[in-house]
């Protein structure tokens, strides 16, 4: 990893997002560069002044990366709407990675409009990792969701070649679907014969991930299999939670289709619900 770009507001939550891309700087020696999106749909009296300003700040904070943290640290500010402004920044600066800060968690609004989070996301055509947690250290647990899609052995390279497995404990999870296990429900088979169906449906799970892992070259030291019952994006947290996980990797978009282990809606969700760090990696680059 050699570039990182950080989206900043001047909020408290932005703060978080820096100071995880610093810790990451550190360890990678990766550059920083700050980015600010200015609104231009605004007169340009104020737009001029709200430059001005921004510049200041950037000037302040890029200084302190300098001096304090002995970071190669620069500044941007961009004109135009937020998400298509920092999408833009990311590929002109060809960032290996995007930082941005937890969203704001606003039900209704989520709802019709998505989180800025994810409106971001979906601009960007490079990972992106939206900073959850308190950043007191570097990453020492990391959980990989897969659904062994394409998708998910993108996220797994993203993981390898921005170095966040290094020196992190990874473990990998596959939420697997067994489809005939409603129907005998329904068909009131017994509870040994449920159970036996669900062994023989992990452990084709199991021969499917293994495979999965030996063509991404990845050796984790956990495999996490469990059974989708609900959603699997809060299986996934509930994963993540028991290992101690600070960061949860996914891929943006997968497998499409009956079984419904979709990390694209799965990954949206992780990212509304989880109190971890996410790292999101789309497809690929335009």
């Amino acid at each position: 990893m050699e570039r990182i770009l950080v989206a900043t507001d001047f909020s408290e939550r932005s703060d978080r997002a820096i100071r995880r891309a610093t810790l990451l700087a550190k360890t990678t020696g990766a550059s920083l560069t700050l980015i600010h999106v200015v609104d231009d749909d605004q007169p340009q009296r104020i737009l001029q002044a709200e430059q001005q300003a921004s510049e200041a700040v950037l000037a302040e904070q890029t200084l302190s990366l300098r001096k304090i943290d002995e970071l190669a640290c620069t500044f941007r500010i961009v004109l135009g709407d937020p998400f298509e402004g920092i999408a833009t920044a990311v590929r002109e600066d060809n960032a290996d990675l995007l930082i941005i800060g937890p969203h704001r968690r606003r039900a209704l609004r989520d709802v019709f409009v998505g989180t800025t989070a994810e409106r971001t996301i979906r601009a960007s055509n490079r990972p992106v990792l939206m900073a959850n947690g308190v950043p007191a250290a570097p990453y020492r647990n990391v959980l990989v969701a897969v659904d062994l899609s394409e998708c998910s052995a993108t996220a797994v390279r993203a993981l390898q070649q921005l170095g966040l497995e290094t020196s992190a404990a990874v473990s990998v999870i596959h939420v697997f679907d067994a489809p005939a296990a409603g129907l005998m429900v329904q068909a009131s088979s017994t509870k040994d014969q449920i159970k036996a169906y669900l062994a023989d449906e992990e452990e084709r799970a199991s021969g499917e991930l293994a495979t999965f892992l030996e063509e991404c070259d990845l050796m984790p030291t956990r495999r996490i299999m469990k059974y989708s019952e609900s959603s699997t994006a809060h299986t996934i947290c509930a994963a993540a939670q028991e290992i101690s996980a600070d960061l949860i990797a996914v891929g943006t978009r997968g497998r499409t289709g009956i079984a419904k282990a979709l990390l694209g809606s799965v990954a949206e969700e992780v990212l509304r619900i989880s109190d971890r760090d996410v790292l999101a990696v789309p497809p690929g680059r335009d």
